[in-house]
């Protein structure tokens, strides 16, 4: 499902070399097992009609992917395959991601997003977010730059 959604929504504006250094790192199996097994990380995955249709990763403490505070939560991932995107899925997978902040009592939620992805950028300024910086992303061997999102809550 990661190797899936990931490729499906960055792999035509990648190279393939960049793309599949970056896959067999990030989604290897015990790279997977190790954020599974992370209490400050967790999945959440969505179905529809009996098909899992995208998944949510939200991380605290010192499983966020930058130094947000204990008062923050990150969403890392929230990804859905192409067939269920424009579903309303997305905000089903975001409205977990605010209730467990809410029920953790965090004060802040965010996330990274590609600078090019603008539809993201567009579903998380809907959702009330906006850029409070950003940092570099390594795809391969590409240096990326990420937008940091954040909402308060």
């Amino acid at each position: 499902m990661s190797r899936e959604t990931f490729t499906a929504t960055f792999g035509a504006q990648n190279t393939p070399a960049d793309l599949a250094t970056y896959l067999d790192t990030a989604y290897a199996a015990t790279q997977l097992t190790q954020e599974l097994e992370n209490p400050a990380s967790s999945f959440y995955f969505i179905l529809k009609d009996q098909i899992v249709a995208g998944y949510l990763k939200l991380n605290t403490d010192a499983a966020q992917t930058e130094a947000m505070g204990p008062h923050a939560l990150e969403i890392e991932r929230i990804y859905l395959r192409p067939a269920f995107q424009k579903q309303g899925l997305g905000r089903h997978l975001f409205q977990i991601a605010l209730d467990q902040a809410q029920r953790q009592r965090k004060t802040q939620i965010w996330l990274g997003v590609w600078e090019h992805n603008l539809n993201a950028q567009g579903f998380y300024h809907q959702l009330g977010f906006h850029q409070i910086g950003q940092h570099t992303f390594t795809l391969g061997s590409d240096p990326q730059t990420d937008l940091i999102y954040a909402k308060s809550l």
